[in-house]
């Protein structure tokens, strides 16, 4: 059975070029393949300054190119093929560091879950550059002093929200925006457990037309698609990073059956869950 395996930060140490306990920096240079999907026990962010190549993130493909930051939360299932013209630095951390400065990111983590690939000018990604560049040094010195990394690491998921506050700049009507990513925080929270649009709605203090509303203008989808792709996602990593019967992961999932979960898994993903996971 072909599950992706999840791998800790400790299995990278090999390749660092500096780190400690919670913290690990690594650079890429040119071609390298990741052949097998896997998750991760931690949290990662790549910078690349020069890119070529496809990276697959939660079962989507992303076309990699220069000056972007990639953002990959622990349990995102993640592969890539990057051409030999590749130059990319990465910061891995453990998830008790990553506990400690993610209140620096502004939006709900399902945001970045969902947007994980965000291109930058040659002035911002200068100054991720010199943080990230920074943050190496500080590793490296046998004097490594925590709180400067916590600090550079806080300053960069900062950078990453104001590059995602821009994205929303330009659109129309934006008081919807707030409660849009508190409804996508909400599903991440409460989706194994409840479905229906109302509960969401009541939670954010609009009613269900309003709701649909907002995410039919924002995302082109209803409410209850956001749901339901929610719940196909963690269907997907399971089926592929568990070896959970088919009928485990329906009930983890909140179907009464088995059937009713390969039905509509079906609908959703054109094969039924035996065939994906065997895919």
């Amino acid at each position: 059975m072909g599950l992706f395996p999840t791998i800790d930060i400790q299995e990278f140490r090999k390749d660092q070029l500096a780190g400690n306990q919670g913290y690990l920096y690594a650079e890429l240079r040119g071609e390298h393949h990741i052949e097998r999907p896997h998750q991760h026990h931690f949290f990662l962010l790549v910078l690349f300054e020069n890119a070529e190549g496809i990276h697959t993130i939660d079962f989507q493909d992303y076309t990699i190119d220069r000056h972007q930051i990639h953002i990959l939360f622990p349990k995102q299932v993640h592969s890539w093929k990057l051409g030999a013209n590749t130059t990319g630095f990465q910061l891995m951390v453990d998830k008790e560091q990553f506990e400690k400065f993610s209140p620096n990111f502004r939006y709900s983590f399902a945001y970045y879950q969902r947007n994980p690939v965000i291109s930058l000018s040659n002035e911002t990604f200068a100054l991720f550059y010199y943080e990230f560049n920074a943050i190496r040094q500080e590793l490296e010195d046998h004097s490594c002093a925590a709180d400067i990394i916590y600090s550079r690491t806080a300053v960069i998921a900062s950078l990453v929200s104001k590059e995602v506050k821009k994205m929303y700049q330009d659109e129309q009507n934006n008081e919807s925006n707030p409660r849009l990513l508190k409804f996508q925080e909400l599903i991440d929270i409460h989706f194994l457990a409840e479905k229906s649009v109302s509960f969401y709605a009541k939670k954010l203090n609009i009613s269900p037309p309003h709701l649909a509303k907002i995410c039919r203008q924002k995302l082109s989808v209803s409410p209850s698609q956001l749901i339901q792709q929610r719940t196909i996602l963690e269907a997907k990593r399971l089926l592929k990073s568990t070896d959970l019967s088919i009928k485990e992961i329906a009930f983890k999932l909140g179907f009464i059956d088995s059937p009713y979960f390969s039905n509509f898994f079906k609908q959703y993903v054109g094969m039924s869950p035996k065939q994906f996971r065997t895919y």
